[in-house]
């Protein structure tokens, strides 16, 4: 498992200094992320799937989740593509034990997006929104470098709870005319 670098997933209120308003737009938005970018790029939204299995959790999923450190949990890696290109990177978990009973919530999904189960099942609800600078060793080789803003939520229903973490890319900046050096 990969040491944490020194970081904190902080709500709206807790970040010092507060982001660009057009991030914490994004960072803070409630609604359907998928729903977001697939307007934003006129329906020319896709999924691509990454890695998807059984891994260790790393120590804050594991803390997000209320699961003892180390636990085993369902990981899920995708690009989130809008106009072809990939705007964001997301990572979703949850714990193995959550698991029983809900194994076809999750399986399968392809290039389904997760987001369009999640919102479109009432059952779900979703907790605090959260945001940090995401550790680059933590994104797929191709996008690693430092200081990408990501989010986090976590959703439950019954007793399971799936951790969302999404990783705005440069791209989603630039399609929308905003130097991603700026934010």
């Amino acid at each position: 498992m990969t040491a944490a670098p020194a970081f904190q997933w902080l709500g709206a209120d807790q970040l010092h200094p507060a982001p660009p308003a057009v991030l914490a737009d994004w960072l803070f938005d409630s609604g359907s992320l998928t729903r977001r970018l697939t307007a934003l790029s006129a329906g020319r939204f896709a999924v691509t799937p990454l890695a998807e299995g059984w891994q260790v959790l790393r120590d804050d999923e594991c803390t997000a989740l209320d699961v003892v450190p180390g636990s085993t949990g369902w990981v899920r890696e995708v690009y989130l593509l809008g106009a072809e290109r990939p705007w964001v990177f997301a990572r979703s978990v949850a714990a193995r034990e959550a698991l029983a009973g809900f194994s076809g919530v999750l399986a399968e999904l392809g290039r389904r997006p997760l987001g369009e189960l999640l919102f479109s099942d009432p059952a779900f609800a979703r907790g605090p929104l959260q945001a940090t600078h995401y550790p680059p060793d933590w994104l797929p080789a191709g996008i690693r470098c430092p200081g990408l803003w990501g989010r986090r939520s976590r959703f439950h229903r019954e007793t399971l709870s799936v951790l969302v973490a999404e990783v705005f890319l440069p791209e989603l900046w630039r399609y929308q005319g905003i130097d991603p050096d700026t934010l």
